[in-house]
């Protein structure tokens, strides 16, 4: 097995994943509705922000280059990481070096995850909904109020007052209309390659690194193997061992956290599918239209299903028709994915 496939299904309730209009959603033309989403780059950078959390480890620094113009304004210029996968984001997130006028080798690392957008596990599962709400500070003696005229000049305090009679206004609250939230069942797929996990490419035609921090990979235990993109330098097993736990845990339990703390939802999860067939993981967690009427789908966990290990939480039993829920399942789940990563021989995958 070379690929781990892995589905979490998750309810969301009144909370936004993407500030953009209030929310960020798709048109499915199928049912006719706007269906919210996460996108699978905030997707990733929340399980790497968790990772991170839990070996305990700050994410690498990232280098944000800027130009000086003729006019002498600031123009924005490249951004690069580090390119270290001594670096346990950049590792498994993967990197893109490119440099400007061409003069250095772009470094490119694709990705050992592959994850989807958290979508609506049914357009008829999940929504949106508008809400208005207000900045009220009303009740405060001493806020300060600056009203400006025409030309950006200060109206003094008799101005202000002379100019609101005859007007039903509070200079001390703001009306925000129609804030989109998000709720219901969504989904995630995460796809993990396990022959790049731990590898990385010395190829020099196709350069993942360059070589100063190939040596020091070298220096630092990392072992030169060969796998089926060519030579590479795959991570000591010390290393793979806390990082794969680290790795397992991240991607059971990653919550997407809003900057908008009145939306806050736990996001919890209801279920777990972990296989190496894509085709089966689909299909271990999915949605059927209701046969009594065509605008209902009923949610569908498979909890049997030969290739797929699935793992059903408590919370589940509250939204969908289950049998084997269990208070330790994304515990069971957490360890499955290790013993899978565990399994793999890193060091020997060509013979």
């Amino acid at each position: 097995m070379n690929t781990i496939y892995i589905r979490t299904l998750k309810r969301a309730e009144h909370t936004v994943f993407c500030v953009s209009d209030g929310q960020k959603y798709y048109y499915d033309p199928q049912f006719n509705r706007r269906i919210p989403f996460s996108s699978g780059q905030q997707v990733k950078r929340s399980i790497m922000d968790s990772l991170c959390e839990v070996i305990n480890e700050a994410p690498s620094p990232t280098t944000f280059l800027f130009d000086v113009t003729k006019q002498k304004e600031l123009k924005e210029g490249e951004v690069y990481g580090t390119c270290d996968p001594t670096y346990v984001d950049q590792l498994f997130g993967g990197w893109m070096k490119a440099a400007k006028g061409g003069k250095d080798r772009t470094l490119k690392r694709r990705s050992p995850l592959s994850i989807s957008a958290m979508r609506g596990l049914h357009p008829l599962l999940a929504g949106t909904n508008n809400e208005n709400a207000s900045f009220d500070r009303s009740e405060r003696s001493n806020n300060k109020v600056i009203v400006r005229d025409q030309a950006g000049n200060e109206l003094s305090e008799e101005e202000v007052v002379a100019f609101l009679e005859g007007k039903d206004r509070s200079l001390s609250r703001k009306w925000i209309p129609n804030n989109s939230r998000a709720t219901g069942l969504f989904v995630s797929d995460i796809a993990i390659d396990l022959r790049r996990l731990f590898s990385v490419t010395t190829n020099s035609f196709e350069p993942e690194m360059d070589n100063d921090t190939i040596e020091k990979l070298k220096q630092e235990g990392w072992i030169e193997s060969k796998n089926v993109f060519g030579p590479c330098l795959v991570a000591p097993k010390t290393l793979r061992d806390e990082w794969i736990r680290g790795l397992a845990k991240a991607i059971i339990n990653w919550k997407i956290t809003s900057n908008q703390s009145r939306t806050f939802s736990l996001m919890e999860t209801l279920a777990v599918s972990v296989s190496d067939n894509a085709n089966k993981i689909a299909a271990s967690i999915r949605a059927k239209l209701s046969e009594e009427d065509s605008d209902k789908a009923n949610p569908v966990i498979e909890e049997k299903m030969n290739g797929v290990d699935t793992y059903v939480t408590l919370q589940a039993g509250g939204y969908i028709q289950t049998a084997s829920e269990s208070f330790d399942a994304l515990d069971k789940a957490e360890q499955k994915l290790i013993d899978l990563m565990m399994a793999f021989d890193y060091e020997n995958q060509v013979q």
